[in-house]
């Protein structure tokens, strides 16, 4: 592929008016762009339905009326616009990779729908085993936990993890990622150079650095609802194996689902009790089947056996020697768990109640301890 192509496909990517599919026929029928910027309105009238062939045709006028100006010798002025537009990329520290050349993810060549071409600030996946880890935004305590366990142990093992940087578990997964020392992807459905959500604003400048940030949309694109199913192929079309911590019955986390499937990756759920509302999904899909996740060893034994993977083994840690807990304290601490309770909660849960105030005393004292702490008023989980 020619530098002119690679131009031409950037600025066809940037075109949200037309679908995947009438770009790429565009592709078959114009493989040159100097063929698009010659055809009569009509010839575009056979490739594309009439508002689309409308709406093309005047970005194929403007890009010709504004190239006017940088034309270079033998350049059509169309083609000056489109190499216009590609290297200012390169001045925001953005770059572009086109379907079809040889940087473009292997993976995502597999998939049914491919990206004609990934904007993205950092670096792009290479060919290592990429796991991705997807689930609810208000996760609970136990979610958190999960999330972070598992992103913490692919860190340390040399295993890329992609989500979709959302606040909850996306977002905690790759930052407990990150502070092991291993590398994340951040699949957006808005332009590269927006950070969505703001808050999630020092992992999105850690990714750029430890990793990446990419989309299929141009810089500039704002978030936008419809923009997030065809972001989440991505996110499973890059991974070999889909990890859903919590999801309720109807959510987004049930479309990347699909999406794995189809593309023929393997999904494993976290198992979650039948009352609470953000298990529903997870129950459902492993009632349809889907592999069960109970913990990272025996999780990443059956990718390996799967994929031959051959993971970084990390340098082992000295151990530190938890200091032991009163027999007060053990009491409280026996009582507590990943779902945050109140101190009248865990009063009920012990064989011999205390009083309320020694409870929460007691209690207060784990978490300055760093056994336990406080989700939100009156209300403790473990650490």
């Amino acid at each position: 592929m020619n530098q002119k192509q690679i131009y031409y496909r950037q600025w066809l990517a940037g075109c949200q008016e037309l679908t995947g599919k009438e770009k790429r026929r565009l592709l078959e029928r114009f493989p040159e762009p100097e063929e698009l910027f010659e055809i009569s309105r009509e010839c575009l009238d056979e490739v594309l339905p009439e508002k689309q062939a409308r709406l093309l045709w005047g970005k194929l006028r403007e890009a010709s009326r504004q190239g006017a100006a940088s034309k270079a010798d033998g350049e059509i002025t169309g083609m000056a616009f489109m190499r216009e537009q590609y290297e200012r990329l390169g001045k925001q520290g953005i770059s572009f990779v086109a379907y079809g050349q040889e940087e473009y993810p292997v993976r995502l060549r597999e998939i049914p729908d491919p990206p004609l071409g990934i904007y993205y600030k950092g670096r792009l996946p290479g060919m290592e085993a990429c796991v991705a880890i997807i689930g609810s935004r208000d996760c609970s305590e136990y979610g958190k936990t999960v999330a972070a366990t598992l992103g913490t142990y692919l860190g340390e093992r040399g295993i890329p993890v992609i989500s979709g940087m959302a606040r909850g578990i996306d977002g905690i997964s790759q930052q407990a990622t990150l502070e092991a020392g291993g590398e994340s992807y951040g699949i957006l459905g808005c332009g590269v150079d927006v950070c969505y959500p703001k808050s999630n604003e020092r992992l999105y400048e850690t990714l750029t650095h430890r990793g990446g940030i990419l989309s299929e949309y141009p810089p500039g694109t704002p978030p936008a609802s419809y923009h997030f199913p065809p972001r989440n192929r991505i996110v499973s079309g890059l991974s070999m194996a889909v990890v859903v911590v919590e999801a309720a019955i109807k959510s987004g986390t049930s479309i990347t689902v699909s999406m794995a499937l189809e593309q023929g990756r393997d999904v494993f759920v976290v198992p979650g009790r039948i009352t609470d509302r953000l298990s529903g999904g997870c129950n459902s899909l492993l009632k349809q089947g889907a592999g069960v996740y109970l913990d990272p060893e025996s999780f990443l034994e059956e990718i390996q056996e799967s994929y031959f993977l051959q993971c970084v083994t990390p340098s082992p840690k000295p151990k530190i020697r938890e200091p032991e807990l009163s027999k007060e304290l053990e009491v409280i601490w026996n009582c507590l768990d990943h779902s945050p309770k109140t101190a009248e909660e865990l009063q009920k849960c012990m064989k011999d109640p205390l009083p309320i105030q020694e409870i929460t005393v007691r209690v207060m004292e784990l978490v300055l301890a760093g056994k336990a702490k406080q989700v939100s008023s009156g209300h403790f989980c473990r650490r």
